[in-house]
């Protein structure tokens, strides 16, 4: 029995439904969904507290990359059913929900394999961008070090000026 596999990619301003993502995967031919709910968290840095995140997306671009994304699980867990990644821009406060992720297969194995691949590629490959915004009201754009274009060194923005 063939089902058509589908790849679902949402980036949005509201805030994200796990149980949405968990609904856009499910399947009868499935009997594992793996799913991975990415928060945002209080964090310190340099003596200033995290108090949210500020994300922005090249969204045409995203959509693109994430069909290669997609391609690439199937080829390496062909099980795969269903693939689904909402995920937030906009201000996401600390302890919201900044990406959610489900992948549907017939069994647990290829589905969490597949999750863990699919968070470390959307962070590598997919254009989304954050900014820590701190207690100070200071900001910091942060570079991702598994992104293919980055140069492995933090380049920040803090009250408009830029530095390393």
């Amino acid at each position: 029995m063939s089902v058509e596999q589908r790849n679902v990619l949402k980036l949005c301003h509201d805030r994200l439904s796990v149980q949405e993502v968990v609904d856009a995967v499910n399947s009868d031919s499935c009997g594992a969904t793996a799913v991975f709910i990415g928060t945002t968290r209080e964090d310190e840095v340099n003596g200033r507290k995290v108090v949210g995140l500020e994300y922005e997306a090249y969204k045409l671009m995203a959509q693109t990359e994430f069909v290669k994304v997609c391609a690439d699980i199937r080829e390496y867990w062909p099980a795969v059913v269903h693939i689904c990644v909402h995920h937030r821009l906009g201000w996401v406060k600390v302890g919201e929900a900044s990406v959610v992720m489900a992948i549907s297969s017939p069994h647990r194995h290829d589905s969490h394999q597949a999750i863990q691949h699919c968070i470390s590629q959307l962070k590598a490959k997919i254009p989304i961008w954050k900014k820590e915004v701190y207690d100070t009201q200071e900001v910091s754009w942060k570079e991702n070090s598994e992104c293919s274009w980055s140069l492995h060194s933090e380049v920040h923005e803090e009250n408009g000026n830029l530095s390393e």
